[in-house]
């Protein structure tokens, strides 16, 4: 069956310092990488973020840092129709491509979409399998209720639809999130340049002066 895939690489990164989370390498490929090798066979593949990869189509949410619902909704707006599903995944799961893997083995059926659970029985929808038409068909809905898809919540997003989930092995829905995340799987955290103006002797001058400007 005919699928296209979405890649969501638009995050902050907060809790990781503000680092460029989708460059990460985990078994020497990125965490973008893996995510567009775990997409493998389908007939397009859009990365959503500020980074691309060659011969990979990427665009980016408006606005930006707008939510997950919004690069969404980014990514499906390239997408054309004539695909049956969209598998939709984020570049931060270093084993997403066990998981996929797994997904694809699990049938549709009448369901609107699969998404992976995992073993504390918590959904995973960026982690997940999709209708094409029946996640259009949300997201229209979502943006005609609230303006846009700037802020909206995935649970939000999904809340009408019908979703089979797939049990899977917390290994294969791990994300890495935190610098203990990483360091659980091996993955080295850069360090973060300081920030220019903390290097400045600018920045310094009010404890010389007392506050004073000079």
């Amino acid at each position: 069956m005919s699928f296209a895939a979405i890649i969501l690489a638009g995050g902050r990164g907060s809790r990781l310092g503000g680092i460029d989370k989708p460059a990460l390498l985990f078994q020497g490929r990125s965490l973008l990488q893996i995510a567009v090798d775990a997409a493998n066979g389908s007939a397009m593949t859009v990365i959503v973020g500020p980074r691309g990869l060659p011969g990979v189509i990427a665009v980016q949410e408006e606005p930006r840092w707008g939510g997950p619902v919004a690069a969404l909704a980014a990514g499906m707006s390239v997408i054309p129709e004539s695909d049956a599903e969209v598998l939709v995944l984020a570049a931060d799961h270093p084993r997403v491509d066990d998981a996929v893997r797994s997904l694809h083995r699990v049938m549709l059926g009448s369901a609107d979409g699969i998404v992976a659970l995992d073993a504390e029985g918590h959904r995973q929808p960026l982690l997940g399998r999709y209708r094409m038409d029946r996640l259009r068909g949300a997201l229209d809905t979502l943006a005609a209720e609230r303006g846009n898809a700037a802020g909206a919540s995935l649970r939000e997003l999904l809340a009408g639809l019908t979703l089979t989930e797939s049990v899977l092995p917390d290994e294969l829905c791990a994300d890495i999130d935190t610098p203990a995340d990483a360091l659980r799987h091996g993955i080295e955290v850069p360090a973060r340049e300081p920030d220019r103006l903390a290097r400045s002797p600018l920045s310094t001058m009010g404890d010389r002066t007392d506050g004073r400007s000079q």
